[in-house]
Order: structure tokens, then sequence, then C-alpha cells
């Protein structure tokens, strides 16, 4: 009981010293004079529903000259959207951000039938009505309105 107890305040200590660093980063950059656009902004110029992550992001980092993409969650949680889908996002998700997809996911699972890996989300165009989430080799399409606007988020212990 007295191991679970501390391994518990372990890992609570961890994930705010993390984030801690995270926050510290941000506000670094926003000292050097770097302007920080909204992730809904981002995701938007690159045709993917604002919404796709949920409102309590710790901060994103976007390396331009590699199309990467890290946003980080203060810890991992549930998001359910209004079409009854629902995601599972790690503390930090990475992908590749191009026009329309967010391709070479690490760190979100989606429900299926069972929770599965997330590898790909992607949207035709900013005028489709669809998004397309790529998950264990399957493509599953899902109304782009339920994306458009970020959610709030539910703790989980783990994706």
């Amino acid at each position: 009981m007295h191991v679970q107890f501390f391994n518990f305040i372990f890992f609570d200590f961890q994930a705010v010293s993390n984030t801690v660093e995270e926050k510290a980063k941000w506000i670094l950059n926003k000292l050097k004079g770097k302007h920080v656009k909204p992730l809904a902004d981002v995701l938007r110029e690159h045709n993917l529903p604002r919404g796709l992550f949920p409102r309590n992001i710790t901060c994103y980092e976007m390396d331009e000259s590699k199309s990467k993409l890290s946003v980080y969650m203060p810890a991992a949680c549930e998001v359910r959207f209004k079409d009854g889908s629902a995601v599972r996002i790690g503390r930090r998700v990475k992908g590749t951000l191009s026009k329309g997809k967010l391709s070479g996911m690490e760190g979100m699972k989606t429900k299926v039938v069972v929770w599965v890996k997330v590898t790909e989300v992607s949207a035709e165009s900013c005028k489709s009505d669809k998004v397309w989430f790529m998950a264990s080799g399957v493509k599953k399409s899902r109304p782009r309105d339920a994306y458009e606007l970020p959610h709030d988020s539910v703790r989980v212990e783990e994706i």
C-alpha cells in the first residue's frame, strides 16, 4: 500500500516537473520575441480541424524545417466529441504536419471496438466535411464538424 502511494506521488511529481519544463520553454520563446500562434490556428492553416486537440494543452513545438509537431499535455487524457467518438492522448503527441495531414503520429489512440493507435489524421481540404483517422491500418471517416472546436478532456491513467 505505501509503495503504491509513493509511486503515485512520484508520477505526479514527475508530471509537474515535465509541465514546468515545457512551460519554461514556452516562456523563454516568448521572451526571445518568438510569436507562438495558438495550436488551433496552426491546425487550421494546414486544413485540419481546430479541435483535434483538447483545450488544456500545456504547449506545443513546431519545427518548421522538418515539419515536426509535438503537442504536450499536463497528463494523459480522453476527449469525447459530439459525434460520439473518443480519443485518448498521451502526455506528448508527435507527428509530421503537412497540408491536410498529421502523419507518423505517436501518442494518440481512438476507440473502434478496442483502443487502437492513431498513426494519421487527414482532411482533403478545409471545405471537406470529413476527417479521416488511420488506426491499425484501417481508415475511418468522421464528421469534421465534431472536431471544429477544442473540447474539454478527462484525465486517464494511461492511453
